[in-house]
């Protein structure tokens, strides 16, 4: 693999993130920048957002920016949920925030046109990543330092994933060891496969506030810096 100085890994300038949080789907909440999820999955909407922009038929779209819409879906089908409509008799799809980008009409217009290929939810060309069904919080801590953040991570995501949510706090990160307790962490693995059991439902069950302890991830120095 390509080395980063002492510190073996991904070369980060080509690096595609997997997971991506709810908190970090709902801050793409605007027509400008239009991400939502749905069906575990994270899309980009926004090419779509500016080839539409003006159109009526883009409302509903823009007031779930940022949001999960999965009960718009058949899980098993993946496609919009359908239903029979009372005026037509026709099985339809079922829209109960109006008619939105590649539906149909409930009747046949002359301004209709379908040559638009795949309705948008079909294809794969704005999706982004997968969403984090589980997330968690993390603590790392640099021990040059002595400067600590807290991220919270998806319980999926390898700890090359963690380290590259951490770059905007270091850009030196991968110029670094990481440990926890002491043993040095293997970076192809989550936190779990590395031994940081995510003990949430035991602090649920004790009645105890989580939040009061968070794993910490120590970042040791080892290599002259690399600008990545």
């Amino acid at each position: 693999m390509p080395r980063r100085g002492l510190v073996a890994g991904p070369e980060f300038e080509g690096f595609q993130r997997r997971f991506f949080t709810p908190e970090e789907v709902a801050r793409h909440n605007q027509p400008e920048d239009l991400w939502v999820s749905y069906l575990g999955y994270v899309y980009d909407l926004t090419p779509l957002a500016q080839e539409y922009k003006g159109n009526l038929l883009l409302k509903p779209i823009v007031e779930v920016a940022g949001q999960d819409i999965s009960h718009w879906f058949d899980p098993n089908t993946g496609d919009i949920r359908k239903h029979i409509d009372p005026l037509t008799g026709c099985l339809r799809y079922r829209t109960p925030r109006g008619r939105f980008v590649h539906v149909p009409p409930q009747l046949p217009r002359s301004d209709w046109a379908n040559d638009f290929g795949n309705p948008w939810w079909k294809g794969s060309q704005y999706k982004v990543g997968k969403l984090s069904a589980k997330t968690r919080n993390i603590r790392i801590i640099n021990t040059l330092t002595s400067q600590q953040h807290i991220l919270e991570v998806g319980a999926l995501e390898s700890m090359w994933e963690i380290l590259h949510r951490y770059l905007p706090y270091n850009a030196h990160a991968a110029s670094y060891t990481w440990k926890y307790e002491g043993k040095t962490l293997n970076m192809d693995h989550t936190l779990e496969e590395n031994g940081i059991q995510d003990e949430e439902e035991e602090f649920d069950y004790l009645k105890m506030d989580g939040t009061h302890y968070i794993p910490a991830i120590l970042l040791y120095f080892s290599d002259d810096l690399t600008e990545l």
